[in-house]
């Protein structure tokens, strides 16, 4: 619960007047419903962290306690750098599942918190299975967020014709986190890295 509160504040601080539902979009997915978005923005208004008041559009938005800025509902191209900014997981798949079918990959995604592999790809006699996190909202969460997803990608490593990758935001701690991890573990596994960028762009590290 603390991490998701802390990711809502944190969002709602750097772009303010986000609505339950847009905030809802950003950091878990369109498909997700927003009920414990409104709970933690009105936990964080009893708090005293937030305020929440009506924009131009009649919606209700959530700003950070003391702005003063004008009402205006937040506009598409906010809320797309927002979702950038943050690079969630499944904005990660959505990236990666555009990159893939232009390469040719057919694939099935596991949204939000569906069960399962987060990314299988096939083209012809090929499969690739990507396990994907998103950027989190602190350091030592993102330490665990890179443990737990090499864990999830050995898990899943039960088919030796199969090619294994786990998918990142491009973040430096990230990178760092890569490069420390033994050469050795990298070659006898044969995980790959992907790096994600805000821009789009796509590198993949053996």
């Amino acid at each position: 619960m603390g991490n998701y509160r802390d990711r809502v504040l944190e969002l709602v601080n750097r772009n303010p007047g986000l609505t339950d539902r847009e905030i809802t979009n950003i950091l878990r997915g369109a498909s997700e419903p927003q009920q414990y978005t409104n709970f933690l923005c009105r936990q964080l208004v009893g708090d005293g962290l937030v305020g929440r008041r009506k924009r131009s559009d009649g919606l209700l938005g959530n700003f950070p306690t003391g702005d003063s800025t004008s009402v205006e509902p937040v506009s598409v191209e906010t809320a797309d750098k927002a979702s950038q900014d943050h690079l969630g997981e499944d904005e990660l798949k959505r990236i990666l599942d555009r990159w893939l079918r232009s390469e040719g990959w057919q694939t099935q995604i596991a949204w939000g918190r569906t069960r399962g592999i987060d990314i299988e790809a096939i083209r012809e006699k090929e499969r690739w299975i990507i396990e994907v996190k998103g950027c989190g909202s602190r350091s030592a969460m993102r330490v665990n967020y890179f443990l737990g997803v090499l864990g999830e990608t050995l898990q899943r490593m039960n088919d030796p014709n199969a090619k294994y990758s786990i998918a990142l935001p491009d973040m430096q701690q990230f990178r760092g986190l890569w490069n420390r991890l033994p050469h050795l573990a990298k070659s006898r596994t044969e995980i790959s890295v992907i790096f994600v960028s805000k821009n789009k762009k796509i590198e993949i590290l053996e």
